[in-house]
């Protein structure tokens, strides 16, 4: 794990937090995801598995781009992410990376389950991102046919959720 030091010449240089830094990378581990990203006004982190981590202010954050570095990671799983998209082609998917909840709270009875007929916009699960809590609702009406996450899962962006029928 490399950390960005600012320029010896700039007296705007950027203070990178390292405990910050370190508690993402934990996270990353303890999730299972590939890579995190969070912003604040001044600065921008990103730590992704096989890419080492990014650190730049907003305005610099084109610059540096270490995109093509996690594009080779994230290029790598592509092929798994477009395989289980064939499988499940119709399946509604993450609109970002989170925690999915099937459930309105722990202990509540599921939103759906297999074999509910559901109408466009009604609730199916709750995704976690950053400690906000986003519904994802039904993109159209029919019969839940799969279920394809489990409860208090992690999902990438676009990953398959559930498939409506």
């Amino acid at each position: 794990m490399a950390t960005k030091k600012p320029s010896a010449g700039s007296n705007s240089g950027m203070n990178v937090d390292t405990a910050l830094v370190r508690e993402l990378a934990e996270m990353l581990g303890e999730t299972g995801l590939t890579e995190i990203e969070v912003e604040d006004k001044d600065r921008k982190i990103r730590v992704s598995r096989g890419g080492g981590v990014a650190a730049a202010a907003p305005m610099a954050a084109p610059a540096p781009m270490a995109a093509p570095a996690p594009a080779a990671p994230a290029a790598a799983p592509a092929p798994e992410a477009n395989d289980a998209g064939a499988d499940h082609a119709d399946a509604l998917k993450s609109p970002m990376v989170g925690t999915v909840y099937l459930a309105p709270e722990p202990g509540a009875a599921n939103f759906i389950k297999v074999g509910d007929s559901v109408s466009e916009g009604d609730t199916l699960l709750i995704v976690e991102a950053m400690k906000v809590m986003n519904p994802i609702t039904a993109d159209k009406s029919g019969t839940v046919k799969a279920i394809l996450i489990e409860n208090a899962q992690p999902v990438e962006f676009d990953q398959p959720l559930v498939v409506i029928g």
